[in-house]
């Protein structure tokens, strides 16, 4: 994890995933556009993995559950997040906790976090994330 957070400090790195062959992927887009694409693209990548990332709402949560992570840090995540990953018992170590992720902004609560506040099963949460996605024109159907 200590490698993961080195990286994660470059200025150009948004996330870091570290699989269990101890293969790393770094994310550069904001969001949860890089870790949706790797969960459904590459999601051996994620299975008993570890992520280190710069923000975590409940929607990436939610996918890092998907995915089967076994450990998480975050620089800055919110109390939902912790919530699922707590529940999934999934190893997590964060810098600073917030009540929600807001929006780029700040005007509103993040938009996939505001999508996922009511959701509980991951892959329902993942096929939504999937629609706002597409919708936002973020990635293809």
């Amino acid at each position: 994890m200590e490698r993961l957070k080195e990286l994660l400090n470059r200025e150009d790195v948004r996330g870091v995933v570290c699989s269990s062959a101890g293969e790393i992927v770094e994310f550069h887009s904001r969001g949860v556009k890089d870790l949706f694409l790797l969960l459904v693209s590459r999601p051996e990548m994620l299975r008993g993995g570890c992520v280190a990332d710069r923000v975590i709402g409940r929607g990436a949560a939610l996918l890092l559950v998907h995915g089967g992570v076994k450990r998480v840090y975050a620089k800055l995540i919110s109390e939902p997040a912790i919530g699922v990953l707590n529940e999934a018992n999934i190893k997590l170590d964060y810098e600073k906790a917030v009540p929600n992720i807001i929006n780029r902004d700040g005007t509103d609560m993040c938009p996939v976090e505001k999508l996922t506040m009511n959701i509980t099963d991951p892959e329902v949460a993942r096929d939504k994330i999937k629609e706002f996605l597409i919708s936002k024109n973020i990635i293809k159907s």
